[in-house]
């Protein structure tokens, strides 16, 4: 919603503003490709898709369990006694998702993988442009024909909007290895507990 609202205004013109100190056809567009291999807007989008990848393969997951586990109780309904048939081990009896097992593995490497990408989208955008939008960029790819200066367009606002985005991506990701950790010392104390009542 951010990228929607706030970067397409503050990034629509990045290529077509940048400003060069030469007139020879396609030296702009090499110098926009040697500073911006690929948009700020673009990766910005492709860090939204990736990180939320592990989360919708969770969710599909869940609603396979649930299914299975809905014709599960269908079943036992159906039959007389239910004994030894296999009872559902997800869902009470309510319908409710109880995170537990193989569920709570399965949402336990979809926030570490969450972690991951998050780290290396930071780390990529810190590589590829940095943190601060620098206003001159210097140029001598070819067809440029000496080396070349470019200037961008709001390099300060676009600054902002930058540290917006990494602050963002910061918060999301300290949130993940925050749920992470809980998850982790919640299972651990559902195992003390289940070894001490036995």
């Amino acid at each position: 919603m951010v990228i929607g609202a706030g970067a397409e205004k503050v990034w629509g013109d990045e290529q077509s503003k940048m400003v060069c100190n030469t007139k020879q056809p396609g030296c702009t567009n090499v110098c926009y490709d040697q500073a911006f291999p690929i948009s700020h807007i673009r990766f910005w989008t492709m860090q939204i898709i990736f990180v939320s990848t592990p989360t919708l393969m969770y969710l599909g997951h869940v609603m396979h369990i649930i299914h299975k586990e809905k014709k599960l109780r269908k079943y036992l309904q159906n039959q007389a006694n239910g004994q030894g048939v296999k009872q559902p081990k997800y869902t009470n009896e309510k319908g409710k998702v109880e995170i537990k097992g193989d569920l709570l593995a399965s949402y336990l490497t979809s926030v570490i993988f969450k972690i991951l990408l998050e780290a290396a989208f930071i780390v990529g955008q810190y590589y590829l442009y940095g943190f601060v939008m620098i206003p001159k960029i210097v140029c001598t790819r070819y067809p440029c024909p000496y080396t070349v200066e470019c200037f961008m367009s709001r390099p300060t606002e676009k600054t902002v909007f930058i540290i917006f985005m990494l602050i963002v991506s910061c918060v999301s990701l300290l949130l993940n290895i925050i749920e992470m950790f809980y998850l982790i010392c919640r299972r651990s104390r559902r195992h003390n507990k289940l070894t001490l009542n036995s």
